[in-house]
């Protein structure tokens, strides 16, 4: 008999997890009570990478990651990733030579390029740095899109999904999670997989667990249609800006350490006038709207992958970096639900480190 499987959450990761089930041939039902994609997913900038800052372990999870991008994009129908190459200066020259030495001696394709180069990959760069690196491996997706590629997949294959479902608590029976009470009762099952980002804290506290996750803001602005001015992903010291499939400049800022921003509309027209100042061609085009989304962070920063507290029945899979981590994040679990196999890649990365009982 078929396990049966309730994900909850339909962002980048639940999509992924619910489309590796459905294809394992798993009972998939996937509850989605928002906006259907997600919340996180749609306010993200969906830079696929193992950039800098990630100690090793981390590096060769993100990396394994951006390989399993490449079989998501072969095998999921509307599925788009475009491997359009990062080109970054974001750091001071020596911590980008550190990064340039450190991740170029653990296989990742860091080329340094001086400015030349740069208005080569770039020509509408404005004041292009003299020392910067290219990675062309690195790549992008259209966050929302992405994630509706695989739910649409995951329906394709057998899965069920329950739009506008609000997951009230877990239920339990002797110690092991059976189910999920909604609005129209209990919905019951052989393991629930939470993939809410957020929205994991009070389903998990439903049954006594308590999780160290903090949700820092994240601004995007997005400029109107425009031909193309950007080739690839651009990293400065003052954004990250790229280009979408339809024209738009989508640039982001991050607020880390701020519990809130003040004034946000000030902040997303001073951002979008950051852009127009570095890429020409952006200077008469207006920015159409923005986003201030809150991105689920465990507290030390890295995924929270496994079974919490060895609970029976329950799986929970939440991080920030979420479009990078996703393909690797939904074979992973649906391995370890299935199969009990668990893959050695993402060993330091069980919940129970940042995971209590409730008092």
């Amino acid at each position: 008999m078929a396990k049966r499987v309730i994900v909850v959450g339909a962002g980048i990761i639940g999509s992924s997890v619910a489309w590796h089930l459905a294809k394992a041939g798993a009972e998939v039902t996937v509850l989605d009570a928002a906006e259907p994609g997600g919340i996180a997913t749609r306010n993200s900038w969906a830079w696929i990478n193992a950039s800098w800052g990630n100690p090793e372990p981390y590096f060769r999870l993100r990396l394994r990651s951006m390989q399993e991008w490449r079989r998501l994009d072969r095998e999921v129908p509307g599925l788009s990733v475009d491997w359009c190459g990062g080109l970054l200066w974001d750091l001071p020259p020596d911590k980008l030579e550190h990064y340039a030495v450190e991740h170029g001696s653990w296989g990742y394709g860091v080329r340094r390029v001086g400015r030349t180069e740069v208005l080569k990959h770039e020509p509408n760069i404005k004041k292009p740095p003299d020392f910067a690196l290219h990675v062309a491996e690195e790549g992008k997706v259209e966050p929302l899109e992405a994630a509706l590629a695989l739910i649409r997949g995951a329906e394709g294959l057998g899965a069920r999904v329950l739009r506008d479902c609000h997951v009230k608590w877990l239920e339990e029976e002797d110690g092991r999670v059976v189910g999920v009470a909604i609005d129209d009762g209990v919905l019951h099952t052989d393991e629930v997989v939470i993939a809410a980002g957020a929205g994991a804290t009070a389903l998990l506290a439903s049954i006594g667990i308590s999780i160290e996750l903090d949700t820092p803001p994240g601004l995007l602005v997005s400029s109107k249609p425009m031909g193309e001015v950007l080739r690839g992903l651009v990293m400065t010291p003052e954004l990250h800006v790229r280009q979408t499939g339809e024209g738009r400049l989508i640039a982001g800022a991050d607020f880390s350490g701020s519990p809130h921003v003040d004034d946000v509309e000030g902040a997303a027209a001073t951002l979008y006038g950051q852009v127009q100042e570095i890429v020409a061609g952006s200077e008469n085009v207006a920015m159409n709207f923005h986003t201030l989304g809150y991105r689920p962070t465990p507290a030390d920063g890295f995924p929270m992958i496994g079974r919490p507290l060895n609970r029976e029945g329950l799986y929970l899979a939440v991080m920030h970096s979420g479009i990078t981590l996703a393909p690797a994040v939904g074979l992973f679990a649906c391995n370890e639900l299935l199969e009990g196999k668990r893959d050695n890649v993402i060993s330091p990365y069980h919940p129970d480190r940042l995971v209590k009982a409730s008092d």
